[in-house]
């Protein structure tokens, strides 16, 4: 490597600025209605202003034969429920807040994929409407209603629906894991698959006296799960089972939908079937028949992905202790990316005294928070960043996360805070992972990733790219990235010595 390269790795300790690691309290909500935007309030209407954000960011949960407990389409369903709106849409990035969304706006990555979360304006709006009677307006000022014609999916009318099998859930059942039956898919060619989107349907109708799940409704927690290609007796075909089984995202209660990287598709072989790996079940309080569907979007006929999926492999199931009736505990887990990547998701999964997740990336002395985001065991979320602000990490960047578990009677989510947790599988022990998801990047698509980044960004010298350490020197060449590892480990020897 040149002296001029070996100068720039050595002052990406010297010159860059070290940022907060994020371990804080989350911020209010800025969209008070009291600190929000001034608004006038005998102006603020339900069709002229409340209605748009309702379509936008309520409706596809808030509507018959979905998952929330009422339906706000129209005027006369949302009036009743003005001031639960403003309660709960202004509660900051935690659980219970409506939407349910939980990135913080004051520290890391802002830019998400499919992202229902309110501006402060529309927060402002909402409490401002509630505080003044909840004026209907003008029905001429409403813009026309939704068609959920293809189904309500937020991927859009899906390619294909596979059915899964019916369970039936008894009010009080303890929880219960296992496997459900191999379903086929309904796929007769191999087809890459852009996203997906699971849904449970039941047959609660009424959730007022039920159990604090999504909804008072749902019954499954979890599944994990794979498609196989598998022989008529359902017994796993192992000598095709390497090129036809495919790992999937796990489906969580509440979770929304998944899709991948546009030049990274995963591939769904013909004549594929659901194989479950485990089934997590667990009561709403009532006796509840329930099944799970799944909608496919595919990528177009002779689509090839052009990049590999990367695993991240971060959490910790061996050092979780969080001791009775206490706040503001921590947990923290750390995995060293071993080639280049692009981190496409961050998923915090915790489990009832989970309160929030911060990852952090960290790169010579660059120490960076990416995203903090408030976690709800009842109501699990991923975040997709958009494609202009997914982190692009170098090889031997160290992600760490930190977990904030709060196991005190202040949150709701714990049945019985008197006791300490551990490990494992159940609702009442723990778990401490980001179930995000990324795609690998050779020496080559890392600078390409990175160079266009800089375009889309409109990036100028000097400017500070979060998530993209390695951005603002634009003059790197493949024999610079490659020997990135062995330069990294001489600066840290180097910075030791002295």
């Amino acid at each position: 490597m040149s002296r001029r390269n070996n100068g720039w790795k050595r002052n990406v300790g010297a010159l860059v600025l070290v940022f907060s690691l994020g371990a804080g309290a989350p911020a209010a909500s800025s969209g008070q209605a009291p600190n929000g935007p001034d608004v006038n309030p005998t102006a603020v209407t339900f069709h002229k202003d409340i209605e748009p954000i309702l379509q936008r960011s309520c409706q596809n949960c808030h509507r018959e034969e979905s998952v929330a407990p009422m339906s706000l389409l129209t005027y006369a369903d949302a009036r009743p429920w003005a001031r639960a709106m403003k309660r709960r849409t202004a509660m900051g990035p935690r659980a219970g807040v409506m939407p349910p969304w939980y990135v913080e706006r004051n520290i890391g990555i802002q830019d998400y994929k499919y992202d229902p979360s309110l501006s402060d304006t529309e927060v402002a709006l909402i409490a401002t409407w509630a505080d003044n009677g909840a004026p209907r307006g003008n029905p001429a000022d409403a813009p026309p209603a939704r068609d959920f014609g293809d189904g309500g999916w937020t991927i859009g009318a899906p390619d294909l629906i596979t059915v899964l099998p019916e369970i039936i859930v008894g009010g009080d059942q303890p929880d219960w894991w296992g496997e459900i039956e191999t379903t086929p898919v309904g796929n007769t060619a191999n087809r890459y698959v852009e996203a997906l989107e699971f849904r449970e349907v039941n047959d609660v109708l009424d959730t007022e006296d039920s159990r604090e799940t999504v909804g008072g409704r749902f019954v499954f927690h979890h599944m994990i799960w794979s498609t196989q290609v598998v022989e008529d007796d359902s017994e796993q075909d192992v000598t095709r089972s390497r090129d036809t089984t495919t790992g999937w995202p796990v489906h969580e209660v509440g979770r929304n939908a998944d899709t991948f990287d546009p030049r990274a598709g995963r591939l769904l072989a013909a004549n594929s079937s659901v194989v479950s790996n485990s089934v997590h079940l667990h009561s709403n309080g009532r006796d509840t028949k329930a099944h799970l569907e799944i909608a496919w979007k595919f990528h177009p006929e002779g689509y090839e992905p052009e990049l590999k999926r990367a695993r991240r492999g971060l959490g910790d199931g061996l050092n979780i202790d969080i001791r009775p009736e206490e706040a503001d505990q921590e947990l923290h887990a750390y995995t060293v990316l071993q080639q280049h990547q692009k981190l496409t998701t961050f998923e915090p999964h915790l489990h009832a005294p989970g309160q929030r997740m911060c990852l952090e990336a960290i790169w010579g002395n660059h120490i960076e928070t990416l995203t903090c985001a408030g976690y709800d065991h009842n109501w699990v979320r991923t975040y997709e960043y958009a494609d202009q602000a997914a982190p692009i990490l170098p090889k031997g960047t160290i992600l760490h996360i930190t977990g904030f578990m709060d196991n005190t009677t202040a949150n709701r989510n714990v049945p019985d805070p008197r006791n300490w947790q551990g490990s494992g599988n159940r609702s009442v022990t723990n778990m401490f992972i980001d179930l995000g998801i990324g795609v690998q990047l050779s020496d080559e698509e890392f600078l390409r990733q990175m160079e266009e980044r800089r375009r889309a960004i409109g990036w100028q010298l000097g400017d500070h790219v979060i998530g993209c350490p390695l951005c603002p020197y634009d003059d790197l060449t493949v024999a610079d990235v490659a020997d990135e590892d062995e330069e990294t480990e001489t600066t840290e020897s180097e910075t030791l010595q002295q």
